[in-house]
């Protein structure tokens, strides 16, 4: 399991959830200057699986107790809320709503996030 200099007792002392958390904030924070018509629609989607990431590491931690491969499970969906993140964030920078700066920054981060849930998933084999 990962370690961040003290004992792991909940999901959010996990490095990944710490940095996916931090890039959520980030992006919901840009979002809000979607236009309004987006605000339900792309604005919406990009929030949610952005904070899906956090929120699939933090029910899959705390079933853990049970099962380790329950855990897995939902790091698995972080992998997915990760992946459709990617996707809307692309969409965003082609509809003109983030400059190319932002969606490579985000991207990468992204990129970064999802190495790290491979490798937590891996290390719970």
């Amino acid at each position: 399991m990962e370690k961040t200099g003290s004992y792991i007792k909940r999901a959010r002392d996990l490095e990944v959830y710490k940095r996916a958390y931090a890039v959520s904030l980030d992006v919901h924070g840009a979002t809000l200057a979607f236009p309004k018509m987006e605000q339900y629609a792309l604005a919406d989607q990009l929030r949610r699986s952005s904070k899906g990431i956090c929120a699939n590491l933090a029910e899959g931690f705390a079933k853990q107790t049970h099962s380790k491969l329950e855990f897995a499970r939902f790091i698995s969906m972080a992998m997915g809320s990760c992946s459709e993140v990617e996707t809307w964030i692309s969409y965003a920078f082609d509809l003109g709503y983030i400059t190319q700066a932002l969606r490579d920054e985000w991207l990468q981060s992204y990129a970064y996030i999802y190495g790290m849930l491979v490798n937590l998933r891996e290390k719970l084999k």
